[in-house]
């Protein structure tokens, strides 16, 4: 289910327009933190992260801000 879901964020990433994607207020970018965190942890823990990180993708967060480590 992991690598559905990546292939689904590089499909977005490579087909949806500008306006649609928005400039991502953190470094690495959500698409990538998610796609970082699929890989990492597998799919249930990855998108409860991902999802995590796109919900604080607002001021007055952003920043650097890296998938946890363990």
């Amino acid at each position: 289910m992991a690598w559905l879901s990546i292939r689904a964020i590089f499909l977005y990433r490579t087909f949806a327009p500008d306006s649609v994607r928005q400039r991502c207020r953190y470094a690495p970018s959500c698409s990538a933190y998610a796609i970082s965190c699929l890989r990492r942890y597998g799919f249930v823990r990855g998108w409860r992260l991902a999802l995590s990180r796109i919900r604080r993708c607002r001021p007055p967060y952003g920043g650097r801000d890296l998938p946890p480590t363990s």
